[in-house]
């Protein structure tokens, strides 16, 4: 597998080896000693799949107590994939990152903890799976607002169906917000 690197430090990109033939393909979506070889994480308690069509935005979610750290790909479909440093003191805390992820090219985005994540489903039908280091916790659960002017985040023009809870959050910067503390 191939491991690059974003403008957020320990937010990379993921690109398995693919073996494609007349057939189809095959790929290693997770191999624990590759990743541990690469300094990223193997120890997953939690897997998620959601569908959604196209202009469907999901996001900007994290968790306060319980952060999750997730690796999050394509497998149907495709994407606009946003991460966000939400950690207060962080150098680079309020900046983000956003990448295209597809069935196409099986790429994959690790997000770690401390970290807010969404995404703009680009097709119908996209399917995005997730692994997570923690379990998910309902009254854990927090977001910034997708459309957070102060992050001008150039989300996909077909952007538009977003679920009443993630329509609600608050921008950013925000006083009084929950957010995690960055730790170096």
């Amino acid at each position: 597998m191939k491991v690059e690197g974003t403008t957020l430090p320990g937010v990379v990109i993921v690109t398995p080896r693919v073996f494609k033939d007349d057939r189809g393909f095959f790929l290693e979506s997770f191999n624990a000693r590759a990743f541990a070889a690469e300094g990223l994480p193997t120890g997953f308690v939690q897997d998620n799949h959601s569908r959604s069509d196209a202009g469907v935005v999901r996001g900007l979610h994290y968790q306060l107590e319980h952060p999750q750290g997730k690796l999050v790909r394509v497998v149907r479909g495709a994407a606009f994939d946003v991460v966000v440093d939400i950690r207060v003191g962080s150098p680079t805390f309020g900046r983000w990152t956003a990448t295209e992820l597809s069935d196409r090219d099986h790429r994959m985005v690790w997000a770690p903890p401390g970290f807010a994540h969404g995404f703009c489903a680009l097709t119908d039908g996209t399917d995005v799976v997730y692994k997570c280091t923690d379990f998910y916790a309902a009254d854990d659960d927090r977001g910034i607002l997708w459309s957070d002017p102060g992050l001008a985040i150039p989300w996909p023009a077909i952007a538009r169906r977003v679920s009443g809870k993630d329509a609600r959050y608050l921008p950013l910067r925000t006083p009084r917000l929950d957010l995690p503390t960055y730790r170096p």
